[in-house]
């Protein structure tokens, strides 16, 4: 059995990726395509899947505020939220035929939403606090690569299960939530780091003073060097000298939230990825719905599911790929930017080659998704590369990963919503087409508005203190 004593701390944060991978994208999709199998209409199933979305909307921003400020294991905080992942994906089980049980899938995606409002800001923590800024690009990669590995297996496992219990395909459900269950084994794996540098500040070797009681008297100055050391000084702050109130980290600066939340980098990467994803979220779906369609007696294809696993594993799969060139181009020189944009810029053509081969056969649409592929891969690289070159040194990390992902999140819950909305009233075609016009607003607004963030990381340095109290929450 593996333990922290066997394997690298980068082994064991692939691990936790692997099992992990991207639950939310591959859930969703089977999770659609199952629920209008059972007799729900297009629109239900939008707004079902549009819960789990508006609920992270509303906790992602808090979630990574939380995992900023608290000095409680984060490791925790992932190992609940993958478990709450795993029973989310198991309820759809309990939902019978017909257009009913809608209040049990709408509870269940509220779950899932919170939950997965913590599993982002997590992995991002413990690998900026096990790591550091210097070698966090390189680690994310791997655990990015290592995710979408993670899907390709599920999403096989997933296809094969429906393919073999058909017309029983809700058993698959059940791989996808076996999968999270073991990301909450392969967390035990990981390091916790340090505390500091996990919510983006420079975390070893600053000096530490130690306030205790009412008096206003500073009973101890100390050197924080990692993880270990800041657990020692919590235990100083327990002994019987120094048994309160509150710890006050020196030379560290929290960048009030109004001054990184304006900062125009993080508006403009908000905005972008907004748009990126209302109009991408909902092809996927579409691009299933024109795969899978009915068979001669009007039920949901036999193909379906397979054919959506299909989908997700040659996109997966192609995010591998372009994780691993993206990882290797930007040590090469390449900055953030134009690495970004060839990702935008893969959209628009995807959905004029759905709409053009949308009676070509299964095979021509399913080989769009190798541009869902790029796209996906180079977006979900950059992302962290540039919040963290945008806020590190200002305390503010996790934060604005909650708030990019909550923008992202309201941009896909929005597409879903809308998107299948259109498929109802107005067909495949016109859903599709509106995505093709919307994906075209985040090129330009990411060419004109964004700078060049690769080298600026850590400028947001300044020198207010952190203070933490007996709680295990900092300012």
């Amino acid at each position: 059995m593996f333990s922290r004593h066997t394997i690298s701390d980068k082994v064991a944060f692939a691990l936790v990726a692997f099992f992990l991978g991207e639950l939310g994208d591959g859930l969703n999709i089977f999770q659609g395509i199952y629920l209008v199998a059972l007799g729900w209409n297009e629109g239900s199933v939008g707004i079902a899947l549009s819960m789990m979305g508006f609920t992270a909307l509303l906790t992602q921003t808090i979630a990574g505020d939380i995992i900023d400020k608290t000095t409680f294991d984060r490791r925790k905080f992932l190992s609940m939220a993958a478990l709450m992942t795993a029973f989310s994906a198991s309820a759809i089980l309990f939902v019978h035929e017909g257009n009913v049980d809608h209040a049990l899938m709408y509870i269940t995606k509220i779950i899932e939403g919170v939950s997965s409002s913590f599993i982002g800001p997590c992995v991002a923590a413990l690998t900026l606090a096990s790591f550091g800024p210097d070698e966090f690009d390189a680690v994310m990669a791997s655990n990015i690569f290592w995710g979408h590995v993670g899907s390709i297996v599920s999403a096989v496992l997933a296809g094969l299960t429906a393919w073999i219990t058909y017309p029983n395909i809700r058993y698959c459900f059940l791989v996808i939530g076996f999968s999270a269950l073991l990301a909450v084994v392969g967390v035990k794996l990981l390091p916790e780091g340090d505390v500091l540098m996990g919510r983006g500040l420079k975390g070893n070797s600053n000096r530490v003073a130690v306030h205790c009681g009412d008096d206003g008297n500073d009973y101890a100055n100390m050197d924080v060097q990692g993880s270990s050391s800041w657990s020692s000084t919590q235990g100083n702050i327990a002994s019987p000298k120094c048994s309160s109130n509150s710890v006050a980290v020196e030379e560290h600066a929290i960048s009030s939230y109004w001054e990184i939340f304006s900062d125009r980098k993080t508006v403009v990467l908000c905005f972008t990825g907004f748009f990126f994803h209302f109009a991408n979220a909902n092809v996927l779906l579409v691009l299933g719905e024109l795969m899978g369609g009915d068979d001669e007696d009007g039920n949901t294809k036999r193909s379906a599911i397979p054919l959506i696993a299909g989908a997700i594993v040659l996109a997966q799969f192609t995010m591998s790929g372009a994780t691993y060139a993206g990882d290797k181009m930007t040590k090469g020189g390449w900055g953030r930017k134009p690495l970004f944009l060839a990702g935008l810029l893969t959209l628009p053509l995807r959905c004029f080659l759905i709409i053009l081969w949308q009676d070509s056969g299964e095979a021509w649409l399913l080989s769009t998704q190798i541009l869902d592929g790029i796209g996906g891969g180079f977006f979900g690289l950059l992302h962290p590369y540039l919040v963290a070159d945008i806020t590190f040194g200002s305390g503010r990390f996790n934060v604005i990963m909650g708030l990019t992902a909550s923008c992202f999140g309201l941009g896909g819950t929005l597409s879903n919503l809308s998107g299948q909305m259109v498929v109802e009233k107005f067909g495949h075609v016109a859903s599709l087409t509106g995505s093709l016009f919307l994906s075209v607003i985040p090129i330009v607004l990411f060419t004109l508005a964004m700078p060049e963030t690769a080298g600026s990381r850590g400028t947001n340095t300044k020198s207010t203190a952190v203070v933490v109290d007996n709680t295990g929450v900092s300012a």
